[in-house]
């Protein structure tokens, strides 16, 4: 299939659907897909494994920067695509760990670790033939990218689809805790000094509420073909 978009950005909150999209649009287009998310989950991995304190903001901010980090397609048959290097090891299963689950959430709200994996994931992204998720995609890690999109729907939905995929694994836990969180977490994610949560001005926002996958899917794939 011919694309002209060589570099696609696609942002938005929690559970607006962008890693669903992202990675069956890379599939679609035979791109590499990068939820950005995988390297902050590699950072903490490390730091866990070289038992560094999570509370050492210095020194978990220049591992970020020491560590080798790279996504490659994979060959295999893996659910997202991708293989997650780190110093030449590979870590995809590694870094899905429950102790990682639990602490990623403090290394990534680390302003030195931002800036040092924005750098390692605009590195990637200027490779071309991707499709990079993210929060800051479009406005930070790759603003000359094709196509720029932003993935948005209303808070009571996102926490819907949320809770919903959670049942799967767990039932314990509520709606309402869910629906608190993401407005919570809607608002670190606005409100921060470093790349604050919101669309680059040449991004096309689409409010998922009320489409199916396959309908956001279509529409990306028509704007990435045309891009």
């Amino acid at each position: 299939m011919h694309t002209s978009a060589n570099i696609v950005a696609i942002d938005g909150p929690a559970a607006s659907g962008k890693s669903t999209i992202g990675r069956l649009l890379a599939e679609h287009m035979g791109y590499l897909y990068l939820d950005t998310g995988v390297m902050y989950r590699a950072v903490t991995y490390v730091v866990l494994q070289r038992q560094i304190p999570l509370e050492d903001q210095d020194a978990v901010t220049e591992l970020a920067y020491q560590l080798q980090i790279d996504i490659q397609q994979s060959e295999r048959d893996d659910l997202n695509g991708y293989r997650v290097y780190v110093d030449g090891k590979d870590v995809t299963q590694e870094i899905r760990q429950p102790e990682v689950d639990a602490h990623v959430s403090v290394v990534s709200a680390y302003p030195g670790v931002r800036q040092a994996l924005s750098l390692k994931q605009r590195r990637i992204g200027l490779r071309g033939k991707i499709v990079m998720v993210g929060r800051d995609i479009g406005t930070v890690i790759l603003p000359e990218a094709d196509l720029k999109v932003f993935l948005d729907a209303s808070v009571e939905e996102r926490a819907r689809r949320r809770y919903l995929e959670t049942q799967t694994r767990d039932d314990s836990i509520l709606l309402d805790q869910i629906f608190k969180s993401m407005v919570e977490r809607d608002r670190i994610d606005s409100t921060r000094d470093i790349a604050p949560l919101k669309p680059a001005e040449d991004a096309i926002i689409i409010d998922t509420g009320g489409l199916s996958v396959e309908q956001v899917l279509n529409r990306l794939i028509e704007l990435a073909s045309s891009s």
